[in-house]
């Protein structure tokens, strides 16, 4: 039975790691087989092949709910019905459309919008609005957070900002925005957004650094709604139960163990309602079910049954659920215990199982960790010693209690101003923490590293007295001092970043690092936080001998002083000092500057008659064995004749495309002067500008230049010196990229 499960939750899982999904009428003609197999009895076969061709037509219809090409871009009028909690910040609010439709076209049944300067948008109201819509579509880089793969996960066929909206039919039935205002609306000692996020799974109120905090310490699952706050108020049900019935308080003619397991499953179920019972609660309770079933009347089926049983409901519910990290973490998470636990004889102390399931659980999920380029905070156990009893036992009964409590004038906010102090006393707790341990992410390594890392992880698993398991400790150390391919000497390795629309190019040589220009920052949103400082980490980048900002527009600097909070910097240098803010201290761009790095020369140009940001742009080329690339920022065509009197004005086999390809740039006696063989264009994917503008484009093909577009290849990597091609993530396939 084991086996059969087995084979069914892997080919439910083999999903993730399909390349392309083959034809429907391969899918059904494997079903067919699947089935024959079944009635032959073959069946660690039949389901596993069962299992992948049910994934794969799941996928399938969640692809063909994504908004058609010949819609990406365009603003029309759609209606629907928004569902969940919408999410308000700044001035922002973002919300998920259902059942959208328009008179004219067919659109995906989800959409997800923003809407900036809007009203205020409640779930379960009925809108009509002018929105443009684009594909599903996310920043690809190296070891980054996948956001097409989340969005196909959540069945979102576009995406869209609204431009305005009619308010059709108010909300109906809406008493989980009217518990949320409620709740941010009471005194919780200051913590209501917090209190909001742990009983209503509204995150929205927490600030970027209340997000940084919890990832630093490893205590993101505690403040998002997820399978471990439906169990942990399930265990508090049933051990209110078991307790009662021990010391004879519960009543006699009730069998307390179906009582304590019922009265558990409908309190999490209620919870889960509460939490707006979205897919991560849904795969919780589904597996709490079968968890009390299993203890209630199949004990004998061991423990490692209800696990694979729980595991494949889930993904026959919802085969999409393994595009999502989450699903990795809970169920790793689970596994991990069941091993170590199930692997010992005899029963632990109570000191012992506080203290060893959080060190068994932060050594078994690193590896994982690692795979899904996630952080991993160094301080997690250590946080979460305190943080998991203190939000089980203390700060979630209370929340919940005065939650539910909250129309009895007066004790129900009391509780919540007793849960706020306590979760306030928690979190003071963290930030001291934080300020000594800082997240941790492992360089990207060969893949037979981190298989060595997982088996060194399995060896530690194992119980005290196993001969082999001293010897898990050197490999999992190879995480810490892996090997690392070095750049030969003569020879730099050129990274350009995906960032939208902006600019961040790394250049690597043997023993330094360079950074040109540090990506964008909208509002809110800091490439340089998000992107640039994850990737320069993965690298192995502990510090940057250089970064140079071409110029002080938003596009290219705006990530920059992210970037010198989390990385070292030696020096500074822009083409427009003043624009940049005074903490950089930047200094200024001089013309026909260079120097040499590990047998790479590097000079510097800028036009001294500038007017604006754009032609003051500090211009840089690098040179390794005779081979050349050249970053020009945003020189406009003015400053394109400049330079080709310098003497950067010669052969360029990589050219970076001035201002993205805009139509002011790339005059055709520049493209001819320099000749490149590759052009790379960093942009933002359905950009308002236009960029590359048609004409640019158009002089690019004609003189016979390769191509190299962020938008649609993601972040584009080649070693200068070696005269060989470009590699970009795009070409790394996945069914769900286009």
């Amino acid at each position: 039975m084991h086996t059969r499960m087995l084979a069914l939750a892997s080919g439910l899982i083999a999903l993730r790691f399909l390349p392309e999904l083959p034809p429907v009428w391969c899918v059904y003609g494997g079903l067919a087989a699947g089935l024959m197999l079944l009635i032959g009895r073959r069946y660690p076969a039949a389901l596993f092949l069962l299992g992948i061709c049910w994934a794969c037509l799941q996928a399938q219809s969640a692809l063909d709910d994504r908004l058609p090409s010949a819609l990406d871009g365009r603003t029309l009028w759609v209606e629907g019905r928004v569902v969940g909690l919408p999410q308000s910040r700044d001035k922002s609010v973002r919300f998920e459309l259902q059942g959208a439709h328009s008179r004219h076209v067919e659109l995906p049944a989800n959409l997800l919008l923003s809407w900036w300067g809007g009203p205020s948008v409640k779930s379960g109201e009925r809108w009509r609005l002018a929105v443009t819509l684009k594909r599903p579509k996310g920043l690809l880089n190296p070891q980054g957070f996948d956001y097409q793969a989340w969005l196909l996960a959540q069945r979102i066929g576009a995406t869209g900002s609204v431009k305005d909206g009619q308010l059709i039919t108010s909300a109906t039935y809406a008493w989980r925005d009217g518990v949320r205002h409620r709740l941010l609306n009471t005194d919780a000692n200051g913590r209501a957004p917090w209190l909001a996020a742990l009983v209503m799974g509204d995150g929205s109120g927490l600030s970027r650094d209340d997000w940084q905090l919890l990832q630093a310490t490893g205590t993101v699952h505690l403040l998002v709604i997820s399978g471990q706050h439906i169990g942990l108020f399930a265990g508090l049900l049933y051990g209110l139960v078991a307790l009662l019935a021990r010391y004879g308080l519960w009543p006699r003619r009730l069998p307390w163990l179906p009582w304590a397991c019922g009265l558990a499953f409908v309190g999490a179920t209620g919870y889960g309602m509460l939490a707006g019972f979205e897919v991560p609660v849904q795969r919780a309770c589904v597996m709490l079910g079968l968890v009390l079933l299993w203890r209630l009347r199949f004990r004998h089926l061991g423990v490692w049954m209800p696990y694979l049983l729980a595991l494949n409901a889930v993904l026959m519910v919802d085969p999409l659920a393994s595009l999502r990290p989450g699903l990795w973490l809970s169920f790793g998470a689970v596994a991990v215990l069941i091993f170590t636990f199930g692997s010992r004889l005899g029963a632990w102390g109570w000191r012992a199982a506080w203290l060893r399931p959080q060190g068994l659980i932060a050594l078994g999920l690193f590896p994982l960790l690692w795979i899904l380029g996630l952080p991993i905070s160094l301080s997690g156990p250590l946080a979460n010693l305190v943080a998991v009893p203190w939000i089980s036992l203390l700060v979630l009964p209370t929340a919940l209690l005065g939650t539910f409590l909250l129309p009895v004038p007066w004790l129900g906010e009391s509780l919540l101003w007793l849960s706020g102090g306590l979760l306030d006393v928690l979190i003071r707790g963290l930030n001291l923490l934080s300020a000594v341990f800082t997240p941790w992410l492992p360089v990207e390594v060969p893949v037979y590293v981190w298989l060595l890392t997982v088996m060194g992880v399995l060896l530690l698993l194992l119980p005290a007295g196993v001969v082999l398991r001293p010897l898990g400790w050197p490999l999992v150390l190879l995480a810490v001092f892996a090997p690392r391919e070095q750049i030969p000497h003569g020879q730099a390795e050129v990274l350009q970043l995906d960032v939208g629309q902006g600019l961040a190019m790394v250049v690597r040589t043997r023993h330094h690092t360079l950074l040109y220009d540090a990506g964008p920052k909208i509002r809110d949103l800091d490439q340089g936080e998000r992107v640039v400082v994850p990737v320069l980490r993965s690298l192995g980048v502990k510090a940057l001998d250089l970064m140079l900002i071409s110029h002080a527009d938003s596009d290219h600097a705006g990530g920059a002083l992210a970037v010198q909070r989390s990385i070292k910097v030696a020096q500074v240098i822009s083409g427009d000092v003043p624009g940049l803010p005074d903490q950089l201290q930047a200094q200024p761009c001089r013309a026909d500057e260079h120097w040499e790095w590990d047998g790479v020369r590097f000079s510097l140009w800028q036009w001294q008659e500038a007017k604006d940001s754009n032609q003051k742009s500090c211009v840089l080329q690098v040179e390794a064995r005779g081979e050349r690339l050249l970053l020009t920022g945003d020189i406009d065509v003015s400053a394109e004749r400049a330079l080709l009197k310098s003497s950067l004005a010669v052969p360029t086999q990589w050219l970076q495309a001035p201002h993205h390809g805009s139509r002011t740039s790339s005059s055709m006696v520049f493209l001819k002067a320099l000749a490149p063989a590759a052009v790379l264009i960093s942009r933002g994917h359905g950009n308002t500008f236009g960029h590359p503008h048609p004409l640019v484009s158009a002089r690019y093909q004609a003189l016979g230049m390769q191509v190299l577009d962020s938008a649609e290849q993601g972040a584009i990597q080649f070693r200068l010196g070696a005269f060989g091609s470009a590699q970009s993530v795009q070409a790394q396939r996945r069914f769900w990229r286009d």
